[in-house]
């Protein structure tokens, strides 16, 4: 389970988090809507200490990251998977060598041939070709690239996963592929999400809740059909007009 229990960060004069409420059950997946700029990447950064809060607290598994001892950190770490909007590989390995690399554990015990195996399954789950595993970041569109974080976030099968906008620039088939595997872990191997979009339909399609981020603080958080439902003008305005909405008129 992930609490985050009243949360503020600021950013010199700009209040982004203004005491932020928000618990994500386990085996559940949260999208977390909000406008540019709302705090929504801060709020997942937060969840793996990447990030120090002004005031209260994330706790992950029972563990306070604001006071976790390094070992505890690394403990939470291990079972906490992040997509970053930018993937981030590192440039001097190739796809495989990040792939494997994201594979090892502390005894570092698993044979080269079982991590490059699953290496090329792990780029089958994200629609990428074996001839993939060979190439460095710079050699692939950001689309791919996006997808090799993807793949890379789910190599060490961790309990947890802060997806930060995952289908943002992938075309509409690729984007399809991520959704429907943020769903899948969920369903067949109980993986607690976080996902940040600004895709409604990604939100809608993998959704156990939807949370909406604004004005620094959780300004909804309910289930998709009462987030369709609801009479807020602010949350009416992130839902209108979209196609999920058309269909459930209909």
């Amino acid at each position: 389970m992930i609490e985050y229990r009243n949360l503020h960060k600021s950013f010199g004069p700009l209040r982004v988090l203004n005491g932020v409420d928000l618990t994500v059950q386990e085996g559940e997946t949260l999208a977390l809507l909000g406008p540019s700029g709302s705090g929504k990447s801060v709020l997942l950064k937060h969840a793996i200490g990447l990030l120090e809060p002004d005031q209260g607290d994330v706790v992950v598994d029972d563990v306070s990251i604001s006071t976790a001892t390094p070992a505890q950190l690394y403990r939470v770490r291990r079972n906490l998977g992040y997509v970053f909007q930018n993937a981030a590989l590192f440039d001097s390995l190739t796809v495989g060598e990040n792939l494997m690399l994201a594979q090892c554990d502390e005894n570092s015990t698993r044979r080269l041939e079982d991590c490059r195996s699953d290496a090329l399954d792990l780029l089958a789950r994200v629609n990428l070709d074996p001839g993939v595993l060979e190439k460095y970041p710079a050699e692939l569109s950001g689309g791919m690239r996006k997808r090799v974080g993807v793949a890379r976030a789910i190599a060490s099968r961790p309990r947890y996963l802060l997806w930060d906008e995952p289908t943002t620039g992938l075309d509409p088939v690729n984007a399809d592929n991520i959704d429907q595997l943020i769903f899948d872990l969920g369903r067949s191997l109980g993986v607690t999400s976080i996902v940040v979009t600004h895709d409604l339909d990604t939100a809608f399609d993998v959704g156990d809740r939807i949370a909406l981020l604004y004005d620094g603080r959780i300004r909804a958080n309910a289930p998709p059909a009462q987030i369709m439902a609801s009479e807020d003008p602010v949350v009416k305005q992130f839902v209108r007009r979209t196609k999920i909405m058309e269909s459930a008129l209909d």
